[in-house]
């Protein structure tokens, strides 16, 4: 791919971000990208690098879960991360594989949350600048984390390609270097360490349940897990509102998606047309993916923390509302969920929790529906 200057050469590019290119002078772009999967070995040097920095977090047996689905379930809390969400693994491993000079000049990435607050706690511990760019969409309470941790926030747009295209730019005028949320084989190396603790925790696994998105999560755990016991079944979950790397999976092509709001709201956001790695590696690894409703969403919410008093999000808590709306086949299975994060509106938390389904595509600005 040929953008007109040498580090846009590197990244994936969507089609807003192609016009961005192309509107701005900064060149064009020929052809797709090759599609690429990261290897086993990154996943293992990334578990080395980053095991200083991020905690190996624990996988819990759900028994009220267990018992609705005839099965033996167990969570994998990644909403014990410094951060509260598996993001940091990625941003961290991401961070430190830069070179000084890379370092010293800082680094920019568009987030809808979570990415976001794990590249300001990485930068920070490092001592690296951090310019996180994000939509009108992201929740006020992914974005004060993001402050909290150092993070320089810009908010521009109502998507996260707009927001992209914000981080291109600085990346293009200040010089600042670029890392992908999702697509970017550091990245995927750093979450694929999630699968080497589940093989290692619980080699008798059957399945695991992993929140589905942009794809960095899923295909490094995908990776991973994969490669140590080839004969587990993965599935991926993902909300019915905007299922970006649902429907490219279903077209066998990256495809665009409509952002709208949503409590899975870190599961937004398109995966790139031009995806170099993410799209390749859960069409070839997963072995199926499927969606929740809202509803769905919140009844899984719900449940985790009636039943096990886990604070998650809703982008976090799509494989528990998968497992309880009985859309997989769980009987006698040995299985795993990951629990993705835990970063949510408490006041949104707080209806949920009491009972009531909400429906963000109808709340108002100032909190009321």
């Amino acid at each position: 791919m040929k953008t007109g200057f040498p580090i846009l050469e590197q990244v994936r590019v969507s089609p807003t971000i192609h016009r961005y290119l192309v509107l701005s002078g900064s060149g064009t772009y020929l052809g797709r990208m090759t599609q690429k999967h990261v290897p086993f070995s990154a996943i293992e040097a990334a578990r080395d690098q980053i095991a200083p920095h991020v905690l190996r977090t624990p996988l819990v047996p759900a028994f009220p879960l267990s018992d609705a689905c005839g099965a033996e379930v167990r969570l994998k809390l990644e909403t014990l991360q410094a951060t509260g969400a598996f993001k940091l693994r990625g941003a961290t491993n991401a961070i430190m594989t830069l070179s000084k000079e890379d370092r010293a000049k800082g680094v920019v990435t568009c987030s809808t949350g979570n990415h976001g607050r794990g590249v300001a706690y990485a930068a920070n511990l490092l001592g690296v600048r951090a310019v996180i760019c994000m939509s009108e969409l992201v929740p006020k309470v992914k974005i004060d984390g993001i402050k909290r941790f150092g993070g320089e926030v810009r908010i521009c747009g109502k998507s996260q390609d707009e927001a992209e295209v914000e981080a291109l730019r600085l990346m293009k005028e200040e010089g600042l270097v670029y890392l992908s949320p999702f697509d970017h084989p550091d990245v995927i190396a750093g979450q694929g360490t999630i699968g080497l603790e589940l093989i290692e925790d619980w080699p008798e696994l059957d399945m695991v349940i992993v929140p589905l998105s942009g794809g960095g999560l899923m295909a490094g755990i995908a990776k991973a897990v994969k490669t140590l016991k080839p004969d587990t079944r993965i599935i991926g979950v993902t909300m019915e509102r905007g299922p970006a790397m649902y429907d490219s999976i279903r077209a066998g092509h990256p495809v665009e998606v409509v952002e709208t709001p949503t409590l899975a709201d870190s599961l937004g956001g398109g995966i790139g047309l031009e995806n170099d790695y993410t799209f390749a590696m859960c069409r070839d690894l997963v072995d199926e993916t499927l969606l929740v409703s809202e509803a769905e969403i919140a009844a899984g919410m719900r449940a985790l923390y009636r039943d096990q008093q886990i604070v998650a999000e809703g982008g976090g808590s799509v494989g528990v509302a998968a497992l309880l709306a009985d859309k997989i086949q769980a009987k006698g299975k040995r299985i795993a969920v990951v629990i993705s994060g835990r970063n949510v509106d408490m006041d949104i938390f707080t209806r949920i929790a009491g009972g009531e389904d909400v429906d963000l595509a109808t709340v108002q600005p100032d909190g009321g529906a």
